[in-house]
């Protein structure tokens, strides 16, 4: 597939697509369906497609409020687990073609379509393998047909798709026809980064807290299935696959009354362990029964946003020299810093396996792993007129063998005296729901 990456050396590079994609850093998640209008997370496709009835549905909200907050993708569940279909498909009355809203006229995909559009947002869709009520899904060959005349639907009807979602939640132990999917999307969106599964081009990072760990590696011979199993996917080669952090503002995946949005400083927390670590961050956003983001948790991401962009706003200006694997970073004079933001140059892939921060007077400030695409450091205030970064290469490739790495280097270093030292903490014992289906 051209999406597969190549290699370099023994060392798998990105493509042109995954750096984009890395580069965007942050998307907001929609969960909505059937289950929004009856408090659940795990609906069994048995919920009457006459109960989905957003009663003032504005897919421009949502998508404004993403966009005010800095993400460059969105992400629709246009069909869960249940099966319900949140566009009028062809392939099951299980949609909303069957529900009152619009008269059964109505089409989210494409209303959320035409509003990524205007907004210069991206768009992708999350289309669950997993279907609790089509009666095909008992027999994998008839569902094999089903599913890819829907994901043909999804591919062909709502303009260029950046992100195709797949979740192996359910699936243990069902054969589905990847390589039949993978066509369809090479076919139709090659472009589109593929989440997890199938002849993937993007990661789960394994847990649905939005945490990524360092060092974050960026090559890898697996993936995990999902929350619910150790099961994981192995590759015959390793191959470059950039993780993506999912959490939910709320403790659910969908709207419930009586879920709160998570605090600034949690969100805090989330964005240093995810897009500060190199890692991307897909924010869940859950719309209510109204069809709207709800106003408590449109207030708590603007303020969210508001107090990670005031840390970022004043960049240091400082000039970068490199001489072999470390990097000098010059201020025009004394200048007080706490925090640093690094970036480094992918086209060769990741090659960067640790680093230490030092002032002009070679005291460390940070002892790390990997760089990536965005790697933030946070420390106490210090004040020099200069910060050298020592780069250790990666010494091996991914079959473990001693390799000749090329000199890594970092495309940007930003210091920013932002006025806290501080990382947040995550809040005690906190951990996002992992009950099984029902």
């Amino acid at each position: 597939m051209s999406q597969q990456p190549h290699h370099h050396e023994h060392r798998p590079v990105p493509t042109e697509g995954q750096l984009r994609w890395q580069q965007d850093g942050f998307g907001v998640f929609f969960h909505f369906g059937v289950n929004t209008f009856a408090g659940k997370e795990w609906s069994d496709g048995t919920l009457p497609a006459s109960s989905f009835d957003p009663s003032d549905l504005d897919v421009r909200q949502w998508v404004r409020v993403a966009a005010s907050i800095g993400a460059g993708y969105v992400i629709l569940t246009a069909k869960h687990h249940d099966g319900f279909c949140l566009w009028p498909t062809t392939t099951t009355d299980y949609s909303v073609a069957s529900s009152p809203w619009r008269d059964g006229h109505g089409d989210i995909v494409a209303e959320l379509a035409a509003a990524c559009r205007e907004a210069g947002l991206g768009l992708g869709l999350y289309l669950s393998p997993w279907d609790r009520h089509a009666p095909e899904y008992a027999d994998e060959a008839r569902y094999a047909e089903v599913y890819a005349r829907q994901l043909t639907e999804l591919c062909t009807n709502y303009g260029e798709l950046v992100e195709l979602w797949f979740d192996g939640a359910g699936s243990e132990g069902y054969t589905y026809d990847w390589p039949g999917i993978s066509a369809i999307i090479e076919r139709l969106q090659p472009q589109a980064m593929v989440f997890n599964m199938g002849a993937p081009t993007i990661r789960w990072v394994g847990n649905e807290n939005g945490l990524a760990e360092d060092p974050v590696r960026y090559v890898v011979d697996h993936t995990d299935f999902s929350n619910y199993t150790v099961v994981t996917s192995r590759f015959e080669e390793a191959l470059y696959l950039p993780p993506e952090c999912d959490v939910s503002l709320r403790r659910g995946w969908f709207w419930h009354a009586d879920d709160e949005p998570k605090s600034v400083e949690h969100l805090l927390a989330i964005y240093y362990r995810s897009i500060g670590l190199g890692a991307n961050l897909l924010l869940n956003l859950p719309p209510d029964t109204r069809g709207l983001l709800p106003d408590a948790d449109v207030e708590r991401v603007t303020a969210w946003a508001a107090e990670r962009d005031r840390r970022f706003a004043r960049p240091i200006p400082g000039t970068l020299t490199t001489d072999g694997s470390t990097v000098t970073v010059t201020f025009a004079g004394p200048v007080t810093v706490d925090h640093l933001r690094l970036h480094e140059d992918l086209t060769a892939g990741q090659l960067i396996d640790g680093h230490e921060v030092r002032t002009a007077e070679g005291r460390t400030l940070v002892e790390a792993g990997s760089v990536g695409v965005s790697r933030v450091h946070v420390f106490e205030p210090v004040t020099t007129d200069r910060l050298t970064i020592a780069l250790v290469p990666d010494s091996t490739d991914e079959a473990g063998r001693a390799w000749e790495a090329p000199v890594p280097t970092l495309l940007a270093v930003t210091a920013f005296h932002a006025g806290t030292s501080t990382v947040p903490e995550l809040p005690r014992g906190y951990e996002a729901p992992t009950d099984a289906p029902d």
